[in-house]
């Protein structure tokens, strides 16, 4: 099933997020550093949901207090808590 999630206080713009059921088949970050939200799409790639909210969130990105991994353990958060 696919998600669309809004980052807040990034580069980023989108999160497009396949699951198939509690894994995660593919991610998509629309924006943000081609190179870092590249290689986070595929990192996570066959990964549990709870899995990558414990590795991603609260990683900060300089002085923001937030970042692209940690804005998609975010939105997994809330993709979890609505099932």
């Amino acid at each position: 099933m696919e998600y669309r999630y809004r980052p807040q206080g990034v580069c980023s713009s989108e999160m497009i997020i396949d699951l198939d059921g509690d894994i995660i088949k593919n991610v998509k970050i629309v924006s943000g550093c081609p190179g870092n939200t590249i290689g986070v799409s595929k990192l996570v790639e066959g990964r549990k949901i709870e899995e990558v909210i414990e590795l991603l969130k609260g990683i900060p990105c300089g002085i923001r207090g937030t970042s692209c991994p940690d804005q998609l353990a975010k939105a997994l958060e809330e993709i979890k808590a609505k099932r």
